[in-house]
């Protein structure tokens, strides 16, 4: 039985991102062996997208994407920008979502959203999506 996702970030500086997580995101983690620290980032689900869109000439050039799910986003960016974080942009209405891009040291940006719907760990319930 699968029982959940381990997702990994390669990174340019990964000290960096790690310190990030840690002191920014403030995630809880254990370490696998000293100084390779795994992070608890909570309840994860995943889609299958198709990389090319109406519209567009060329395929979607990455294979993976991670985003952050949050209940409330202007609190969320509020309590992370206490802790030093920035975002890429402004605050984007989406069909899905609240949606912002969180800079991330080492890292392309990475969406973060507040979702219109409700997560599959939280049950059926939530608006549905066209």
């Amino acid at each position: 039985m699968i029982t959940g996702l381990h997702a990994i970030v390669y990174s340019d500086d990964p000290e960096a991102t790690r310190a990030f997580f840690r002191e920014v995101l403030v995630w809880p983690f254990i370490e696998a062996r000293p100084g390779w620290p795994i992070f608890d980032t909570g309840a994860s689900e995943t889609a299958a997208h198709p990389r090319t869109w109406e519209g567009s000439d060329q395929p979607y050039a990455q294979r993976h994407e991670l985003s952050l799910l949050c209940d409330d986003l202007d609190a969320t960016m509020e309590e992370l920008r206490t802790r030093g974080a920035t975002f890429a942009g402004e605050v984007d209405e989406r069909p899905y979502g609240r949606c912002v891009f969180l800079e991330v040291p080492g890292l392309e940006p990475m969406l973060m959203y507040q979702p219109l719907y409700s997560p599959a760990w939280e049950g059926p319930g939530g608006i549905t999506l066209p």
